[in-house]
């Protein structure tokens, strides 16, 4: 079995699909504050081929809750989504985040090496670089995380390299820059209240009878003036979590990966493909920059692609098409 914490929210899903396609029996683990109850109800009922997909309801900040699973189900490995990713919110209730985060992932590898589950995938985040300068950034790169989420993410890296060296837990640590799109199939896709994300946001701008869409800056040192990122397509991700996974089954070696495209895109060069994927003109205003917003994030992320042989697959047409067709069932 393999056990993956926030299952039931964005990412997680997408990797519980993955899983289940090829082959592997999981156990959906999630507190349902940001997750759905929707979404495991949809994972439970897919016709594949005889898996057991289990869900516990539980609160990683309780020890016992995470521990009763490794006591009740034989977990060969886990995969580590659980946890609040707010930028602003971090800024605002830091403790929120330094609880749940920190905290919770603390529990979650003291269950794991009190039953001898030693094998991790983690989540974390490009946030844990903080403010960039160079174009493309490896993983070597300074970190200096400049808000709570960022250094939330950065401590758990540091505790999980700890317990490597003393207690043998190894684990496949992920940087990931900003995910985008949906399951090709329609089962599940991105569903966040409040939605902070880019793309959704303005697809859902075509789809609420002419909502104007929010441009938080226009006034950063980049080629337009809006924030550039790396947007990988999330069913490109949950593969990679999947071989990150198997590599620790096969090597039983830990490892650190920046996942993304290595394309940066600009606020505005989203929003110009929205508008070619969905036909409709958005209607925008210019509000002021986010606290925390660095202006440019760009993955490089060859060694995910010598390492594990992972590549991203989908065009950034494709990751926005997904988006808004899932968007368009959700109205």
């Amino acid at each position: 079995m393999i056990l993956i914490t926030g299952a039931a929210g964005y990412i997680g899903s997408h990797c519980v699909l993955n899983l289940l396609e090829n082959g592997y029996n999981v156990i959906l683990f999630d507190n349902l504050e940001i997750g759905h109850f929707e979404t495991v109800k949809t994972l439970q009922k897919l016709d594949l081929k005889g898996q057991i997909v289990d869900f516990v309801q539980g609160d990683l900040k309780v020890f016992d809750d995470i521990n009763t699973v490794f006591k009740q189900h034989k977990i060969r490995g886990v995969i580590h989504f659980a946890a609040n990713s707010l930028v602003e919110e971090s800024i605002k209730n830091p403790q929120k985040y330094y609880e749940n985060n920190v905290l919770g992932s603390q529990n979650l590898f003291k269950a794991m090496i009190e039953n001898n589950v030693l094998k991790m995938v983690f989540s974390s985040s490009a946030a844990v670089y903080g403010v960039v300068e160079d174009a493309v950034i490896d993983e070597n790169y300074f970190k200096k995380p400049i808000n709570p989420y960022g250094d939330s993410k950065l401590k758990t890296e540091n505790i999980l390299s700890d317990y490597d060296k003393t207690h043998g837990l190894k684990s496949i640590i992920f940087r990931y820059f900003n995910v985008a799109g949906a399951d090709s199939l329609g089962r599940v896709g991105e569903k966040h209240n409040p939605e902070t994300h880019l793309i959704p946001n303005l697809l859902k701008a075509t789809l609420e009878g002419g909502k104007t869409f929010k441009l938080f800056g226009d006034d950063y040192e980049t080629k337009d003036g809006t924030c550039i990122r790396d947007y990988v397509n999330v069913e490109d991700l949950a593969e990679a979590h999947r071989l990150g996974l198997e590599k620790l089954f096969s090597e039983n070696a830990s490892g650190i990966y920046n996942l993304g495209t290595q394309d940066g895109f600009s606020v505005k060069e989203i929003f110009e493909m929205c508008e070619k994927v969905t036909g409709k003109k958005i209607n925008f205003e210019i509000c002021p920059k986010r606290v925390g917003d660095p202006p440019k994030l760009v993955a490089n992320s060859l060694k995910a692609q010598e390492e594990l042989n992972w590549m991203p697959k989908r065009t950034i047409f494709d990751t926005i098409k997904s988006a808004y067709e899932w968007e368009s069932r959700s109205i």
